[in-house]
């Protein structure tokens, strides 16, 4: 297909729209299928609303998509193709009209349930040992073990993703330890807060640790060869303390925000404040967990024991 460039676009995405790099690796993802899709039917511009609708077809009945990947592979080239057409008119946008329904079943978001939550941290940093060998992140001394359930402990008081968490600088907490600022998706920026005093206490301790050895812009969690602690490290550690605890499903750093979110909700938190919290554009995304959280209901229900008032 002739004049088909996604560079520009995806270089527009970052630099207009300051677009994170999960999202834009995504995109790329998403052109390159569509690329290859072309080159393969030897399409060439300009585009009609057929070869838009072949493609559909191409991704449900040949590679058998799943409908999220379908959609998102969709509404990636509707707006490459948008951002096209309005740089250069000659090309118009082949989605003008197309109107495509993807149903995406609605998956419900696995939290932990308390009581593992509970056995997670009872682990108190001893659960995960010798992994590896030493020098890779299999053997994680005692001060890796404590680091480990430290990140636990704030991924459950504050929702932050895993990536959020990994790219902390030191000088992104607060001196008493109790305020993260994070840079979340889209490059926004908020301020997430350490409610627990004795946690607080401790990332402190952890926080003054790290500024002593290192700076206040060093990355604030490292791994077992003094770099950045990256996100599919800490995931492993996860699996392996699930199989030391015998959790399954498998531990994650995105269940552990799934929790977050629905022990708020659980304890009367108002959703606003929880997608505050957990950095949601739109607060539809977050109110998926007051469907997951029958807990807030049935205590409210037990409070109220009509019944019983009923009785007197």
């Amino acid at each position: 297909m002739q004049r088909f460039n996604h560079t520009a676009f995806i270089n527009s995405r970052r630099d207009e729209r300051g677009l994170g790099h999960h999202t834009l690796r995504a995109y790329s993802q998403d052109l390159r299928t569509f690329s290859r899709f072309t080159k393969a039917n030897g399409l060439t511009d300009p585009l009609s609303k057929e070869d838009i609708l072949a493609y559909h077809r191409h991704l449900r009945d040949e590679l058998d998509a799943k409908p999220a990947t379908i959609e998102r592979r969709l509404v990636t080239l509707k707006s490459y193709f948008a951002w096209r057409a309005e740089r250069n008119s000659a090309l118009p946008s082949p989605f003008t009209d197309v109107r495509i329904t993807v149903k995406i079943p609605r998956r419900l978001p696995r939290p932990i349930d308390r009581d593992t939550l509970k056995l997670v941290l009872r682990a108190n940093g001893g659960a995960i040992d010798a992994l590896l060998s030493p020098g890779a992140d299999h053997a994680v001394p005692d001060a890796q073990n404590a680091v480990t359930v430290l990140i636990i402990k704030l991924l459950i008081v504050t929702g932050l993703r895993i990536s959020e968490l990994t790219n902390l600088k030191v000088r992104n907490v607060s001196s008493d330890g109790s305020q993260i600022l994070v840079q979340g998706k889209g490059s926004k920026e908020r301020i997430v807060f350490v409610p627990n005093r004795e946690l607080q206490e401790e990332f402190q301790r952890f926080c003054k640790e790290r500024s002593d050895t290192g700076s206040i812009a060093s990355p604030l969690f490292l791994n077992t060869v003094g770099r950045r602690l990256r996100a599919a490290t800490f995931r492993k550690r996860l699996r392996a303390l699930s199989e030391r605890l015998g959790v399954e499903p498998h531990l994650t750093p995105h269940r552990f925000r799934h929790s977050a979110a629905t022990l708020l909700i659980e304890e009367g938190i108002d959703i606003r404040m929880v997608q505050a919290l957990l950095g949601h554009a739109n607060l539809k995304t977050t109110e998926i967990y007051v469907r997951v959280s029958n807990t807030a209901l049935r205590r409210a229900l037990e409070r109220a024991d009509i019944l019983s008032t009923l009785k007197h």
